[in-house]
């Protein structure tokens, strides 16, 4: 297996300045601010997931492309009950239904920054603002936020079929609380992904670009300087990209990374439960899966289906987005 890189594709709010992180600070609060009683039919929510048998599968890989730090392996069988979940990750135009109905604030919104890559940030803005330390491409910019995808001058006008990024584990969980859905548990999720293919790779195989095509949004050329949009995309795409799995889900690979109900840990399954596991019962990080449009195998290979990262419930970037499930 391969050594841990340096910090995963998507930063922390604990990387910039506690200055920053002082705007909109709530200590103790749960991040739920849905107005009550404005909740959708549950049906319109539920609709759209697809029903998943579940039962018995592999979860996990003892890859040698693996990383061993992250908590990959070893390779379990696991049992799921039935469930369902989204065939998509939430996109903008969804969870703006929902704020407009519950006049919701997300996370960054209340801090008042967030995290943009810098190739997608003004030139000026690039030069002269924050960074994060260990990972300098990432960019704190002042006023970006989920309807403000690189900065305060950027709106989703044009990227209504497009994940929502720039939204915390509280903001998701708040739009699951609202629309009568749950965040998938990481083995469900996995379980998802996989399509029915045991220990495979990928979501549709072993091969990343079988007879040559592209089957995934990840960073095509030298990260993190040249990314050649080889696979017709240079930051999200639209969440009906590509061809879904064996399961119907689209762009479990790639796009953006997607919060899991989990707390994230290292080691906890490893004698954890076999049957329906939530992960730790407490933890400092959430995990998420799937990698985003950001990921290259010299720096992120995350796309992989097995492949795991966290963070803080409260960070948010360009590349972090979610999609539901529910029982």
């Amino acid at each position: 297996m391969t050594e841990h890189p340096p910090a995963c594709c998507a930063p922390s709010s604990s990387s910039a300045a506690p200055a920053l992180l002082t705007v909109g600070t709530r200590p103790g609060a749960t991040g739920v601010h849905a107005a009550p009683g404005h909740h959708p039919p549950r049906s319109r929510a539920v609709a759209r997931t697809i029903p998943l048998p579940g039962g018995r599968f592999l979860m996990g890989t003892d890859d040698a492309e693996g990383f061993p730090a992250d908590g990959e392996g070893p390779v379990r069988e696991i049992t799921l009950r039935p469930f369902r979940i989204d065939p998509t990750a939430v996109t903008n135009a969804q969870f703006a239904t929902f704020a407009k109905a519950t006049g919701y604030v997300t996370d960054a919104e209340r801090f008042g920054f967030s995290f943009v890559f810098e190739q997608f940030t003004p030139p000026a803005l690039a030069r002269s603002a924050q960074r994060v330390q260990a990972t300098p491409w990432w960019v704190v910019v002042p006023g970006a936020d989920w309807r403000h995808p690189y900065g305060p001058e950027s709106d989703v006008g044009a990227l209504q079929n497009h994940p929502v990024v720039h939204v915390s584990w509280h903001d998701a969980q708040a739009y699951c609380d609202w629309s009568g859905t749950r965040l998938p548990t990481e083995a469900e999720w996995e379980f998802a992904a996989r399509g029915g293919l045991a220990q495979a790779r990928y979501p549709w195989g072993d091969e990343l670009t079988p007879g040559g095509r592209h089957q995934c949004n990840i960073w095509q050329g030298e990260f993190p300087a040249r990314n050649t949009g080889a696979d017709g995309h240079l930051a999200t795409a639209p969440v009906k990209a590509f061809r879904p799995n064996g399961y119907g889900l689209y762009n479990v690979a790639g796009n953006v990374w997607e919060w899991c109900a989990d707390w994230f840990s290292a080691d906890f399954h490893v004698t954890g439960p076999r049957t329906d596991p939530a992960g730790p019962p407490q933890g400092t990080s959430r995990v998420m899966r799937g990698g985003s449009h950001m990921c290259h195998h010299s720096y992120c290979n995350r796309y992989r289906v097995a492949a795991r990262s966290s963070n803080t419930p409260d960070s948010s970037a360009g590349n972090i987005g979610f999609r539901v499930a529910a029982d």
